[in-house]
């Protein structure tokens, strides 16, 4: 293998990843995609309806995916952080135009996420019509906990997804439950971008979001996946 003899005018950022339950090695992330209210009893909550219209996505930056451990930080403009516990996927292959049948051939692997949300800016974003991305992806938005890999854990379809903050549970579903279950995901983003390995993949959060605090200690965990905990930073 050729050495790449690349020269920049500044140092390139590391390399985001994600731990590998298990393992030294870690998994490079490329791309960060969350699909919206795929879970019909959160459409309800947001007032929308949760028919199987086409779904829609937003981004979060490679860098704001974090382990979901220890602190994690409180952050600055908002008055209204929200919790929202997610299946997370992370493709080891790519493809464009990849049908249901094929799509789950590309998914490395699965870990427990959280797609901390600014609740207040989002909520003007949206009566203003303007993007999501102060909302969704500021730093440390996705704090997630290892990769377990679909060679150990097969492909969950059903199972409770949940979260409890100080112990008091806020969010309860099944992964039965998604409104466009992770193949059809996979294969809808496909039509408009070529998926890679390493493209990573929030799916959706079932009813019951809400505010967290500093201080808060969140527990969350998908059957069959694994379970996460960290506390909520202070604001700065």
């Amino acid at each position: 293998m050729t050495a790449d003899t690349t020269e920049y005018v500044i140092a390139p950022a590391p390399q985001a990843s994600l731990a590998v339950a298990d393992s030294k090695a870690r998994f490079p992330i490329r791309r960060v995609f969350c699909v919206g209210r795929n879970y019909a009893a959160h459409a309800r909550e947001m007032g929308k309806d949760p028919d199987r219209e086409p779904p829609f996505f937003f981004t979060k930056p490679a860098d704001a995916v974090v382990a979901a451990e220890g602190t994690v930080p409180y952050p600055p403009l908002t008055e209204n952080l929200h919790h929202e516990i997610e299946l997370v996927v992370a493709l080891g292959k790519g493809g464009r135009n990849v049908s249901p049948a094929q799509a789950l051939d590309l998914v490395w692997g699965y870990a427990v996420g959280v797609d901390l949300t600014r609740r207040d800016l989002q909520d003007v974003a949206k009566k203003m019509s303007r993007p999501w991305d102060w909302s969704k992806a500021f730093d440390a938005s996705g704090p997630s906990g290892p990769l377990h890999p679909v060679s150990r854990i097969g492909h969950p379809e059903k199972g409770a997804i949940w979260l409890k903050v100080n112990g008091e549970e806020r969010q309860v579903g099944d992964l039965d439950e998604l409104i466009w279950p992770v193949a059809d995901v996979i294969a809808y983003i496909s039509e408009s971008v070529e998926l890679q390995a390493g493209d990573v993949i929030f799916t959706g959060t079932p009813a019951g979001v809400g505010a967290l605090l500093p201080g808060d200690k969140v527990t969350a965990g998908v059957d069959g996946v694994g379970e996460i905990a960290f506390k909520v930073g202070q604001r700065g």
